[in-house]
C-alpha cells in the first residue's frame, strides 16, 4: 500500500528517498538529492495522516530533514578483463597494433588472439596472466577475435586461442596455437624468444603482406606498406581484396570450428 504526502508536509529541492512505515506500506521521493520540512501551521501539522498538535507559543521550531540517495554500479569483469597486469593492453584497432608493434623496439612482443565464447582461451587466461607476471619486461597485446575479424582474417588466424610472437628488427619469430595441455609450447617461445638481446636495426612489426592484407580492407593506411609503388600498391590490394572476400565467410566458419583446438601455423 502507498501513501502520499499530506497537506503541511513540503519537499524542496529533490531527492530520492524511500520511507517506509511498519505494516503499513511505503512512499517514494525521487530524485538525487533535497530535504524534507514541515510547513507552518497554526494550529497544527500533519504527518502520515495524523495531526502533532501543538500550542502556538509553545510549537517546536521543525528543521528540514535532510536525506540523501546513493545508488553504486559494481560492474562485473568478464574473464579476459580479469587478473590483468600492466605489461597486457587490450588492442583497439589495426592501427593500434601496428603502432605498438613498431614502437616496441627490441622488446618482445605477444600477441594473443582470443574470443569471449572460446572455451580454450578462457581456460588459459590465468596462466597467460601469471606468465605475463613473471615477464614485465614482455608486452602482451590481446586481440579480441569477436570485436576485429577483418583484421584476424587479414592477418590468417585460423583457430583459437592463437599467439605471434615479435621481437626488434626480425619481426615475426613464430605462431601458433596452444591450450592448458600443450602450454609448455608457450613457455619454451617466451624462453627461446624472451633473452635479451640488440637489434640492428628498428622494429620490423608485421610482414608487408599482413600490411598489405590490412591496407586492402580499409584497417590501416597504405602509406604503411613499405617497398610498393603506388600503382603496384593498387593493383596488389585489389587483387587481395577480392581473394579476401571470397574467403571471408569460409574462415569465419573455420574459426568458430577450431576455436579451443591446438593448432600450429607458419
Amino acid at each position: 500500500m502507498s501513501q502520499s504526502l499530506k497537506a503541511g508536509f513540503s519537499v524542496s529541492g529533490s531527492c530520492n528517498i524511500i520511507m517506509n512505515r511498519r505494516g503499513e506500506g511505503s512512499f517514494r521521493v525521487c530524485s538525487s538529492f533535497g530535504s524534507l520540512q514541515f510547513k507552518e501551521s497554526p494550529k497544527s501539522r500533519h504527518f502520515f495522516g495524523k495531526t502533532l498538535d501543538f500550542s502556538d507559543q509553545n510549537s517546536p521550531k521543525l528543521g528540514p530533514v535532510h536525506a540523501q540517495g546513493l545508488v553504486s554500479f559494481v560492474k562485473t569483469q568478464k574473464w579476459w578483463e580479469k587478473s590483468l597486469h600492466p605489461n597486457m593492453v587490450e588492442i583497439n584497432s589495426a592501427q593500434e597494433l601496428v603502432d605498438s608493434l613498431l614502437n616496441a623496439g627490441d622488446r618482445l612482443v605477444i600477441v594473443d588472439f582470443y574470443s569471449p565464447g572460446c572455451g580454450g582461451c578462457k581456460s588459459l587466461h590465468p596462466k597467460i596472466c601469471q606468465l605475463a607476471e613473471s615477464n614485465p619486461s614482455a608486452l602482451f597485446l590481446k586481440v579480441n577475435y569477436e570485436e576485429h575479424k577483418a583484421m584476424c582474417y587479414a592477418l590468417h588466424v585460423h583457430v583459437l586461442p592463437f599467439f605471434r610472437f615479435y621481437r626488434g628488427s626480425q619481426g615475426k619469430a613464430c605462431s601458433f596455437s596452444c591450450t592448458n595441455a600443450t602450454i609448455k609450447k608457450f613457455r619454451d617461445a617466451l624462453a627461446k624468444h624472451g633473452t635479451e638481446r640488440c637489434s640492428l636495426g628498428p622494429a620490423k612489426g608485421l610482414d608487408e603482406s599482413e600490411l598489405l592484407a590490412l591496407a586492402s580492407i580499409g584497417q590501416i593506411s597504405t602509406d604503411l606498406v613499405p617497398n610498393t609503388s603506388g600503382e603496384e600498391r593498387v593493383h596488389k590490394e585489389f587483387v587481395f581484396a577480392e581473394s579476401s572476400t571470397a574467403k571471408s565467410s569460409n574462415v569465419s566458419s573455420k574459426v568458430e570450428r577450431k576455436m579451443g583446438n591446438a593448432m600450429v601455423t607458419a
